[in-house]
Protein backbone atom coordinates (compact mmCIF):
# COMPACT_ATOMS: atom_id res chain seq x y z
CA UNK A 1 0.00 0.00 0.00
CA UNK A 2 1.30 3.22 -0.57
CA UNK A 3 2.30 6.13 1.79
CA UNK A 4 1.43 10.03 1.42
CA UNK A 5 4.57 10.52 0.85
CA UNK A 6 5.37 8.28 -2.42
CA UNK A 7 5.51 9.35 -5.52
CA UNK A 8 1.73 7.14 -6.00
CA UNK A 9 -1.85 8.22 -6.34
CA UNK A 10 -3.80 5.86 -3.52
CA UNK A 11 -7.50 5.90 -2.52
CA UNK A 12 -9.08 8.25 0.19
CA UNK A 13 -12.28 8.32 -0.55
CA UNK A 14 -14.15 10.71 1.74
CA UNK A 15 -17.64 10.01 2.48
CA UNK A 16 -20.86 11.05 0.26
CA UNK A 17 -23.62 12.91 2.21
CA UNK A 18 -26.08 12.74 -0.99
CA UNK A 19 -25.73 11.99 -4.79
CA UNK A 20 -28.20 13.16 -6.66
CA UNK A 21 -29.01 12.64 -10.55
CA UNK A 22 -28.77 15.89 -12.68
CA UNK A 23 -28.88 14.06 -16.52
CA UNK A 24 -29.21 10.92 -17.43
CA UNK A 25 -27.45 10.84 -20.91
CA UNK A 26 -27.05 8.36 -23.32
CA UNK A 27 -23.18 7.51 -22.39
CA UNK A 28 -22.78 8.65 -19.07
CA UNK A 29 -24.79 10.57 -16.37
CA UNK A 30 -24.23 14.15 -14.43
CA UNK A 31 -24.31 13.65 -10.89
CA UNK A 32 -23.98 16.13 -7.87
CA UNK A 33 -22.36 14.71 -4.74
CA UNK A 34 -22.14 16.88 -1.31
CA UNK A 35 -18.67 15.21 -0.32
CA UNK A 36 -17.36 15.66 3.57
CA UNK A 37 -13.92 16.75 3.57
CA UNK A 38 -13.52 16.27 7.46
CA UNK A 39 -12.83 19.14 9.85
CA UNK A 40 -16.11 20.74 9.03
CA UNK A 41 -15.98 20.68 5.45
CA UNK A 42 -18.13 19.94 3.02
CA UNK A 43 -18.23 20.88 -0.60
CA UNK A 44 -20.85 19.97 -3.34
CA UNK A 45 -19.42 18.57 -6.88
CA UNK A 46 -20.91 18.13 -10.33
CA UNK A 47 -19.36 15.77 -12.02
CA UNK A 48 -19.50 12.94 -15.09
CA UNK A 49 -19.99 9.47 -13.89
CA UNK A 50 -18.13 7.65 -17.10
CA UNK A 51 -18.29 3.91 -17.22
CA UNK A 52 -14.35 4.26 -18.52
CA UNK A 53 -12.43 3.58 -21.73
CA UNK A 54 -9.77 1.48 -22.94
CA UNK A 55 -7.35 2.22 -25.82
CA UNK A 56 -5.32 0.33 -28.01
CA UNK A 57 -2.23 0.84 -29.46
CA UNK A 58 -1.65 -1.91 -31.84
CA UNK A 59 2.01 -2.38 -32.98
CA UNK A 60 3.22 -4.44 -36.12
CA UNK A 61 6.76 -6.26 -36.23
CA UNK A 62 8.02 -3.06 -38.18
CA UNK A 63 7.43 -0.94 -35.38
CA UNK A 64 4.38 0.53 -36.97
CA UNK A 65 1.24 1.65 -35.12
CA UNK A 66 -2.31 1.33 -36.27
CA UNK A 67 -4.16 4.72 -36.48
CA UNK A 68 -7.75 5.50 -37.08
CA UNK A 69 -9.38 8.70 -38.05
CA UNK A 70 -12.34 9.82 -36.52
CA UNK A 71 -14.85 12.48 -36.57
CA UNK A 72 -15.66 13.82 -33.12
CA UNK A 73 -17.90 16.67 -32.94
CA UNK A 74 -17.86 18.29 -29.64
CA UNK A 75 -14.81 19.70 -31.19
CA UNK A 76 -15.61 19.55 -35.09
CA UNK A 77 -12.13 17.83 -36.09
CA UNK A 78 -11.26 15.03 -37.62
CA UNK A 79 -8.64 13.19 -35.19
CA UNK A 80 -6.04 10.37 -35.68
CA UNK A 81 -7.05 8.22 -32.83
CA UNK A 82 -5.89 4.55 -31.59
CA UNK A 83 -8.49 1.80 -31.59
CA UNK A 84 -10.77 2.58 -28.70
CA UNK A 85 -13.91 2.19 -27.00
CA UNK A 86 -16.16 2.49 -24.14
CA UNK A 87 -16.59 -0.23 -20.71
CA UNK A 88 -20.38 -0.19 -21.24
CA UNK A 89 -21.00 -3.51 -21.16
CA UNK A 90 -21.53 -4.71 -17.60
CA UNK A 91 -18.58 -7.37 -16.04
CA UNK A 92 -16.16 -7.59 -19.23
CA UNK A 93 -12.94 -7.58 -18.51
CA UNK A 94 -10.49 -4.50 -19.80
CA UNK A 95 -8.55 -6.89 -22.01
CA UNK A 96 -11.53 -8.14 -23.67
CA UNK A 97 -12.84 -5.16 -24.46
CA UNK A 98 -9.70 -3.90 -25.48
CA UNK A 99 -9.41 -6.84 -27.85
CA UNK A 100 -13.10 -6.36 -28.85
CA UNK A 101 -12.61 -3.01 -29.49
CA UNK A 102 -9.71 -3.80 -32.01
CA UNK A 103 -11.70 -5.92 -33.83
CA UNK A 104 -14.84 -4.10 -34.72
CA UNK A 105 -12.58 -1.07 -35.34
CA UNK A 106 -9.80 -2.91 -37.35
CA UNK A 107 -11.07 -6.15 -38.90
CA UNK A 108 -7.50 -6.98 -36.59
CA UNK A 109 -6.47 -9.44 -33.71
CA UNK A 110 -3.47 -9.72 -31.53
CA UNK A 111 -1.68 -12.65 -29.50
CA UNK A 112 0.13 -10.54 -27.18
CA UNK A 113 -1.09 -8.19 -24.76
CA UNK A 114 0.93 -6.03 -22.27
CA UNK A 115 -0.51 -2.83 -19.88
CA UNK A 116 1.38 0.43 -21.45
CA UNK A 117 -0.06 2.96 -19.02
CA UNK A 118 -3.02 4.34 -17.04
CA UNK A 119 -4.88 7.77 -16.57
CA UNK A 120 -7.92 10.20 -15.90
CA UNK A 121 -9.03 12.48 -18.67
CA UNK A 122 -10.25 15.16 -16.50
CA UNK A 123 -10.41 14.32 -12.61
CA UNK A 124 -11.39 17.44 -11.40
CA UNK A 125 -15.10 16.83 -13.36
CA UNK A 126 -15.16 13.11 -14.04
CA UNK A 127 -15.00 9.64 -12.80
CA UNK A 128 -13.22 8.25 -16.12
CA UNK A 129 -10.56 6.39 -15.95
CA UNK A 130 -8.82 4.75 -19.21
CA UNK A 131 -6.09 1.96 -19.82
CA UNK A 132 -3.95 2.07 -22.76
CA UNK A 133 -2.55 -1.63 -23.90
CA UNK A 134 0.16 -2.46 -26.31
CA UNK A 135 -0.97 -5.38 -28.46
CA UNK A 136 1.41 -7.50 -30.74
CA UNK A 137 1.42 -10.20 -33.10
CA UNK A 138 -1.20 -8.93 -35.18
CA UNK A 139 -3.40 -10.57 -37.60
CA UNK A 140 -6.46 -10.48 -39.86
CA UNK A 141 -9.90 -11.07 -38.79
CA UNK A 142 -11.32 -13.73 -40.57
CA UNK A 143 -13.76 -12.26 -42.99
CA UNK A 144 -16.69 -14.57 -41.33
CA UNK A 145 -15.80 -13.09 -38.26
CA UNK A 146 -15.52 -9.66 -39.03
CA UNK A 147 -17.81 -7.13 -37.01
CA UNK A 148 -20.27 -4.95 -39.41
CA UNK A 149 -19.79 -1.43 -38.62
CA UNK A 150 -22.69 1.50 -39.01
CA UNK A 151 -23.07 4.74 -37.49
CA UNK A 152 -20.17 6.68 -36.08
CA UNK A 153 -18.15 3.54 -37.35
CA UNK A 154 -18.36 3.97 -40.78
CA UNK A 155 -16.11 5.38 -43.39
CA UNK A 156 -12.94 5.46 -40.56
CA UNK A 157 -9.55 5.91 -42.43
CA UNK A 158 -6.82 3.88 -40.73
CA UNK A 159 -3.18 3.90 -41.89
CA UNK A 160 -0.19 1.84 -40.01
CA UNK A 161 2.25 5.05 -39.22
CA UNK A 162 6.21 4.44 -37.67
CA UNK A 163 5.92 4.94 -34.03
CA UNK A 164 9.23 7.75 -34.60
CA UNK A 165 6.72 9.87 -37.39
CA UNK A 166 3.47 9.14 -34.56
CA UNK A 167 5.85 10.60 -31.72
CA UNK A 168 7.18 13.52 -33.83
CA UNK A 169 3.14 14.26 -34.59
CA UNK A 170 2.22 14.30 -30.92
CA UNK A 171 5.01 16.61 -30.29
CA UNK A 172 4.54 18.70 -32.94
CA UNK A 173 0.85 19.66 -31.88
CA UNK A 174 -1.08 17.76 -34.87
CA UNK A 175 -2.43 15.07 -32.44
CA UNK A 176 -5.02 16.14 -29.93
CA UNK A 177 -7.04 12.59 -28.98
CA UNK A 178 -5.47 11.78 -25.31
CA UNK A 179 -5.28 8.23 -25.67
CA UNK A 180 -3.10 8.13 -28.73
CA UNK A 181 -1.02 10.98 -27.40
CA UNK A 182 -0.31 8.81 -24.18
CA UNK A 183 -0.01 5.77 -25.66
CA UNK A 184 2.25 6.76 -28.73
CA UNK A 185 4.56 8.74 -25.68
CA UNK A 186 4.41 5.53 -23.36
CA UNK A 187 5.51 3.31 -26.31
CA UNK A 188 7.98 5.44 -27.35
CA UNK A 189 9.66 5.48 -23.82
CA UNK A 190 9.03 1.82 -23.21
CA UNK A 191 10.88 0.68 -26.44
CA UNK A 192 13.77 2.57 -25.45
CA UNK A 193 14.05 1.02 -21.99
CA UNK A 194 13.81 -2.32 -23.57
CA UNK A 195 10.17 -2.58 -22.88
CA UNK A 196 10.85 -3.58 -19.18
CA UNK A 197 8.16 -0.85 -18.23
CA UNK A 198 5.31 -3.00 -19.53
CA UNK A 199 2.72 -4.02 -17.20
CA UNK A 200 0.77 -7.82 -17.07
CA UNK A 201 -2.28 -7.00 -19.25
CA UNK A 202 -4.75 -8.13 -16.24
CA UNK A 203 -2.72 -5.58 -13.34
CA UNK A 204 -4.82 -4.52 -10.94
CA UNK A 205 -6.94 -1.42 -11.54
CA UNK A 206 -7.89 0.46 -8.54
CA UNK A 207 -8.22 3.27 -9.96
CA UNK A 208 -11.62 2.50 -11.79
CA UNK A 209 -14.50 2.17 -9.17
CA UNK A 210 -15.64 -1.34 -11.18
CA UNK A 211 -12.26 -2.92 -10.60
CA UNK A 212 -11.14 -2.27 -7.56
Amino acid sequence: MSAPDDLEDFLAPRPVLSHDLIHHGKVWDIVSEKVDLGEGGQVTRELMDHPGAVTVLAMDESDRVLMIRQYRHPVQMELWELPAGLLDVPGEDPVAAAARELLEEADLQASQWDLLAEWFNTPGGSNEALRVYLARGISEVPEADRYQRDEEELNMPTRWVPLDEARDAVLAGKIHNPGAVIGILAAVASREGGWQSLRPADSPWPAHRNYR
